[in-house]
């Protein structure tokens, strides 16, 4: 699929349907409304008009009703719009209808994100799950298009046994849909065995998780020095990037930044980009960014969660990060033990946060060093697989091991431990 807003600007008019069967991460709001004008902006277009119709079920034909939209139609003319985004997810039958009445091109809240997901994706395996969802969301829309598309030849000596021009484009995508599944399983492959590493050494994973813009890479930035671009714009970073943080003598993690959440994800992103947030569901901790001065943080953090639930392991627990809280009242962030209050463009607060996730992570760590009699031999294996085993010596007195652990091993090594560090 190409992008949509590569050569010019589009004038867009939005649209939005708020109907009383529709389950609340479907329907339009006024405030969903305004975040696909930030998404129209993000993509590269600029909004000529807003309109939201309230109905109690969907036109089964036009979706908004034919008097709906030939009013979308006179406003689109009267504002020289290009296109007419909509709130909603739309069937092939609805856009058909909608462009036949309004006369330009209609999209759905899923195309203009995948539209920008094909702009933003930077690394191989960011482009290679954009066009998987790209090709997941085309392939049952092509389907419900059969009748059009087919009647291509349309008369005598056009209907023999060769495939037609629709089912040679399906078959082609879903060919397309399997190879790219296959390289993303390789991206998987890799994955795990870096995770097994990780294990190993017995260094926690943090997965930094958020709304969309919320500051998750600012954060990381402000904590690694990782240096990746971060811009105030929605889904300003698509590829994951993990780097090493010290919080303390006694704990490394690794901190993993993870693509931004937003109210009404298509389902297709979700499960392109399953190699990437498979991440949460590995993790140690997760660190839930939240922008403090969002006026719609409450419904934002609920989408969030919502997903944390489906993503993440049962249990995972999980640091609320109240992000620019130096732009509101004290009073406006809430208080409790899995709460921080941080500006990650200005630093404040990291200390606070070191603190938290070392806390959270339920680690008394220990940095020692232990002398085993070499009877004892087979400990350096479990050290190496179940603590982070910095230096191991073989010495006149014994095996001397230098390393990080858990309260368990500190526990079993007590009396063989020399030094505390």
């Amino acid at each position: 699929m190409e992008t949509t807003f590569e050569t010019k600007q589009e004038r867009a008019v939005l649209v939005g349907l708020n109907a009383d069967c529709f389950r609340a991460d479907q329907t339009a709001t006024d405030e969903t409304i305004e975040e696909l004008e930030a998404l129209l902006e993000t993509a590269g277009g600029f909004c000529t008009g807003k309109m939201l119709q309230n109905r109690h079920t969907p036109d089964s034909h036009s979706f908004i009703g034919e008097g709906k939209a030939q009013e979308v139609r006179m406003l689109v003319e009267a504002t020289e719009s290009t296109m007419v985004v909509f709130d909603n997810e739309l069937s092939p039958g609805n856009i058909r209808a909608l462009e036949e009445i309004i006369g330009v091109t209609v999209l759905d809240r899923s195309a203009l994100i995948l539209d920008i997901f094909a702009q933003r994706a930077k690394t191989r395996e960011g482009r290679l799950q954009v066009e998987l969802a790209q090709y997941q969301y085309l392939l049952p829309r092509l389907s419900g298009m059969g009748k059009s598309l087919s009647r291509q030849g349309g008369g005598i000596g056009t209907r023999g046994p060769g495939e037609t021009k629709l089912e040679s484009d399906r078959r082609h995508i879903r060919e397309r849909i399997a190879r790219l599944q296959n390289e993303l399983e390789q991206v998987r492959q890799v994955r795990m065995v870096q995770r097994e590493r990780r294990m190993k050494n017995s260094v926690p994973v943090v997965a930094i998780v958020g709304y969309t813009n919320a500051g998750k890479s600012t954060l990381l930035n402000q904590l690694t020095d990782a240096g990746i671009p971060a811009n105030n714009r929605l889904f300003d970073t698509l590829d994951t990037t993990s780097r090493q943080l010290t919080v303390s003598d006694n704990l490394d993690v690794v901190l993993t930044d993870t693509v931004g959440f937003i109210a009404k994800l298509p389902h297709h992103l979700v499960e392109a980009f399953h190699a990437t947030l498979e991440e949460l569901e590995y993790a140690d901790l997760l660190l839930h960014v939240i922008d403090a001065s969002d006026e719609n943080r409450q419904e934002h953090i609920a989408v969030v969660d919502k997903l944390i639930g489906k993503l993440a392991k049962e249990g995972t627990p999980v640091l609320r990060c109240y992000n620019k809280a130096d732009l509101v009242e004290k009073t406006d962030i809430p208080v409790g033990e899995d709460v921080v209050s941080i500006s990650a463009k200005s630093g404040m607060g990291m200390a606070e946060l070191k603190n938290a996730i070392e806390k959270a992570l339920g680690h008394s760590r220990h940095h020692i060093v232990v002398t085993l009699p070499y009877s004892m031999g087979g400990m350096v294996e479990t050290l190496h697989s179940g603590a982070q085993v910095i230096t191991v010596d073989y010495t006149g007195e014994g095996i001397v091991v230098e390393a990080i652990v858990d309260a368990i091993l500190y526990g079993r090594l007590s009396a063989y431990i020399t030094e505390e560090k």
